[in-house]
């Protein structure tokens, strides 16, 4: 860059987000927030595989909507809820709420009482991180 001459700065979570739209194969489908609900803070969704479903809902304070297709449910949650968590595997975390490479849109199975779609994503990480045996990342050793 030339003296005198500002240009743009990207801050990393910008660049972090602009990757991971890039990374969508195929088609793509995104999940609806139903009628009468709104989405001020924005959508992404976590997707687990359909064996942990039925593990996680009882444990969970509140339940957002939840999507499932026969083999993934998915929790819509607030975006950027990814931000300084390491969701377990088998865990995925879509932004946006685009579920890729589907052939139709899932159903939603659960809608919440209320306005707002979203399940609380520390919870729902926490439990997850129970149901599948993993520390969540802010208790595991670290290694130099």
């Amino acid at each position: 860059m030339s003296p005198g001459r500002a240009g743009r700065v990207l801050h990393l979570n910008t660049l972090a987000r602009l990757q991971r739209g890039l990374r969508t194969p195929g088609q793509a489908l995104r999940l609806a927030v139903p009628d009468g609900m709104t989405a001020p803070l924005g959508c992404d969704a976590v997707a687990v595989p359909a064996r942990l479903g039925p593990l996680v809902m009882p444990r969970l304070p509140r339940v957002g909507c939840v999507y499932a297709d026969g083999t993934t449910w998915w929790w819509l949650v607030p975006s950027d809820s990814d931000h300084a968590l390491e969701w377990p595997p088998p865990a995925q975390y879509a932004t946006g709420a685009v579920v890729p490479d589907l052939p139709r849109l899932p159903d939603l199975i659960h809608r919440p009482d209320g306005t707002l779609p979203y399940t609380p994503p520390i919870p729902l990480y926490l439990t997850l991180c129970r149901v599948t045996g993993t520390a969540p990342a802010w208790s595991r050793p670290v290694s130099a």
